[in-house]
């Protein structure tokens, strides 16, 4: 939370609570580039074992995550597959085509969600005249979808139609741990049908920095290639890979408190009329709804909010983003709530 504010933007702006900052202060450090820092080391190991996976390496950020998992299985000239809502077609500066030279191919899936029949037929012919398919991306859990859970009995079918026209696969799973604790599902499940999964620390898991990408040795080998090239090589990294090991062993389970306060949130949200959930049912700790137009704009009603000490997002004109997270608890969303009030009896 901001000084003044309740802070409902995002869960990125969550700060490290004091015994991260202590497993920060006491890290272990050496020269990641040299393969030296033991923090760093333990953080990869950990995240690999976590998903399944033979490697993991840790990187400054998501979008540089998704873009190292798109180029390790895309040549210049390929082509991916992605839903038209996704976080690496809308919001990554469509870095695949500006660095690597790869075309996206888009489907409208349902709050982020794909079904194989709408991928029957998009494979491209092995012609001199197409770009050649060569990978499938997928987001779990979908941010433009409203924070929703991929089916696990979609992901599998998608996943595997993939596998079987000989796609590689991809997971943005920024907040992967989300849907794993909202499903009882675990982790390396969801993992187990993608190459390569990209998994964000600064979300929900609390972190001030970093993403990482795991997949096979050989993968990993090859996407320790692409981080140096992007400028992802960090010197004594082990200061900031504590906090996300920290968060990997002690902030997981915690997200459950998060959904449960987004469901407090929703509840609150849909006692006030000039307000829509959309979409409802929330499934995990984003929660959007829409501002009654007679009302005024997304943007007018976030500005109200942060009048009386509330930040939210507006994302489209009449669209709000709210997110909880481990730095507003109940009590702050009983707050929140009546701030909503207040401010939708202002018209």
């Amino acid at each position: 939370m901001t000084d003044q504010c309740l802070d409902f933007r995002s869960d990125t702006v969550t700060r490290p609570t004091p015994a991260m900052r202590r497993a920060m202060a006491d890290a272990e450090v050496g020269d990641d580039v040299f393969g030296d820092d033991p923090s760093v080391e333990r953080l990869q190991g950990r995240l690999a074992e976590m998903l399944g996976k033979e490697a993991a390496l840790y990187v400054p950020s998501g979008t540089m995550s998704n873009l190292i998992g798109v180029r390790v299985h895309c040549r210049p000239g390929d082509e991916m597959i992605c839903d038209a809502g996704c976080h690496i077609y809308n919001y990554e500066q469509a870095g695949y085509a500006q660095l690597s030279g790869i075309a996206a191919r888009t489907v409208n899936g349902r709050r982020g969600v794909i079904e194989v029949e709408q991928l029957e037929g998009l494979i491209r012919p092995s012609d001199a005249h197409y770009v050649r398919t060569r990978l499938l991306t997928l987001e779990n859990t979908h941010n433009r979808g409203g924070g929703s859970i991929q089916p696990y009995e979609t992901v599998e079918a998608v996943c595997g139609w993939a596998r079987r026209n000989g796609l590689a696969t991809h997971l943005d799973g920024a907040r992967l741990f989300n849907a794993a604790v909202a499903t009882g599902i675990e982790a390396a499940r969801w993992a187990r049908h993608f190459d390569t999964v990209s998994v964000c620390f600064s979300k929900g898991l609390g972190a001030p920095v970093g993403s990482a990408l795991a997949g096979s040795g050989d993968l990993i080998r090859e996407a320790h290639r692409h981080r140096k090239v992007l400028g992802g090589g960090m010197r004594e990294a082990g200061v900031i890979a504590a906090a996300a090991l920290y968060a990997l062993e002690h902030h997981v389970d915690r997200l459950a408190d998060d959904h449960a306060n987004a469901q407090r949130l929703a509840e609150g949200i849909r006692r006030i009329d000039v307000l829509d959930l959309d979409p409802d049912p929330v499934d995990t700790n984003l929660v959007f709804f829409r501002v009654d137009p007679a009302w005024g704009s997304a943007a007018e009603f976030c500005a109200r909010l942060k009048e009386d000490g509330l930040l939210m997002l507006a994302t489209a004109p009449t669209m709000v983003r709210a997110v909880t997270h481990l730095d507003v608890d109940g009590d702050a969303v009983d707050r929140a709530i009546r701030i909503m009030q207040a401010a939708a009896r202002r018209r």
